[in-house]
């Protein structure tokens, strides 16, 4: 059985192609620029030795699936014959909204229903559509599956989820905490128990999901029970790019300031501020880091404050679990920056955190699952790399094979 996953940005198409059976990935790669110009797709098929770009001109999603169509199937990458080998399609949809709790065959009202939510995320949610379209018009045949962001966060309680704004804002406009990264926290929660040697719902973990996008989450026995992102991905820690928590009249303010409007706002909450804001030129911590060791004081500032705020859910969310089994660090900077995790966990003593410095500052992703707490830790520390496509996988072949119901909402095994 050979599962496709796809995932569908608004000029980007991500794919990977998984052998359920031998648990392997036969092929993965990404389109780029679709629709904007210079577009390419690289392609990689590890068992040939294959990796390969070609550019070309890309105009829209539909032209993009046929070139991994033919990526998949011709030259010198090529991993099937034809896409009937393809048993069915995996796709990352952002925002579910409170209906989808879990991943969900694709009908024509699972499409009505994301269209009806796409105001809640008017920058993934059309994008993800597309895709989809494009995918059902190529491969018309075999199981679409939505696999939903915000899914694992649907078991926030009230308590969690609502703000304290006219209840109304709730009842007629959907305003909730709803959170993202959900893939992304499962995956890593259910590593984290498996090293544990404990089963997930006997755990409670703090996962911190810190890439250019960075969310944090609170899993009590198994189950997400708070997470730092809301309506949008725009709240919660310091991100490359987005803000995270700030006064929220700060914007209002700044408008007037500046005589500007909500766009201008938006796109400068989103695109310009947290860690760009901070340094004025860099998103990527690699760049922070080597800069702020050479001194440069914007940058060891928006790595002080980055820290400082992931320090800062992760003494909140252990206060909202009561006991803590495990924290884990995972995406791009969680799995690379030891000076980031080591920032944001020292100190921590009164958690009974104890850390091997030298080995959390020297471990990168490619190490694999590391435990960098020490053995006599009372709360262990691992960084654990995300693989949020298994997650993908799993579901789908879950849905297909009839085994994914209403009382198994979270069927993976990761072993």
């Amino acid at each position: 059985m050979k599962i496709l996953a796809l995932n569908c940005g608004s000029s980007s198409l991500k794919y990977q192609l998984t052998d359920w059976e031998n648990k392997e990935t036969i092929a993965s790669g990404v389109v780029e620029r679709i629709g904007i110009g210079d577009s390419f797709i690289q392609h990689e098929a590890p068992k040939k030795n294959h990796k390969g770009k070609i550019n070309y001109a890309i105009d829209n999603h539909s032209t993009a699936i046929q070139w991994v169509i033919s990526a998949l199937t011709t030259g010198e990458g090529s991993v099937i014959e034809s896409m009937d080998e393809i048993s069915a399609v995996g796709h990352r949809v952002v925002h579910g909204g409170e209906k989808f709790t879990k991943s969900v065959l694709i009908t024509d009202d699972v499409i009505n229903h994301i269209s009806a939510v796409s105001h809640l995320a008017p920058l993934h949610n059309p994008a993800n559509l597309t895709g989809i379209k494009a995918a059902k018009d190529a491969m018309p045949e075999v199981p679409h599956v939505a696999i939903f962001d915000t899914a694992f966060h649907q078991t926030m309680p009230e308590k969690a989820y609502m703000y304290a704004l006219p209840y109304e804002w709730y009842q007629n406009n959907a305003v909730r905490r709803y959170g993202f990264h959900g893939t992304s926290h499962l995956y890593v929660s259910k590593r984290a128990a498996s090293i544990l040697g404990k089963d997930a719902n006997e755990c409670n973990i703090i996962t911190l999901h810190i890439g250019n996008g960075v969310s944090c989450c609170a899993i009590k026995n198994g189950v997400s029970v708070d997470t730092s992102m809301g309506l949008t991905p725009l709240p919660g820690a310091i991100m490359g790019t987005r803000c995270g928590d700030i006064d929220p009249a700060i914007p209002l303010f700044m408008m007037n300031q500046l005589d500007v409007g909500p766009k201008f706002m938006d796109n400068l909450l989103n695109k310009k501020s947290g860690i760009l804001g901070i340094t004025g030129k860099f998103t990527d911590r690699r760049d922070v880091e080597i800069n702020a060791e050479e001194g440069d004081k914007r940058c060891e500032l928006a790595m002080e404050m980055e820290a400082y705020k992931l320090k800062q859910y992760i003494g909140t969310y252990a206060a909202t679990l009561g006991k803590v089994d495990a924290i884990v660090f995972t995406a791009g900077v969680g799995e690379n920056a030891g000076i980031i995790r080591q920032k944001a966990i020292e100190d921590l003593d009164c958690l009974g955190i104890k850390v091997d410095k030298e080995k959390n500052l020297n471990t990168r992703g490619k190490a694999g699952e590391t435990e960098l707490s020490t053995p006599d830790s009372s709360i262990k520390v691992f960084m654990i790399p995300t693989d949020e496509e298994i997650v993908f996988v799993e579901d789908v072949v879950a849905i297909i094979q009839g085994k994914y119901d209403d009382h198994t909402v979270y069927p993976y095994t990761f072993k």
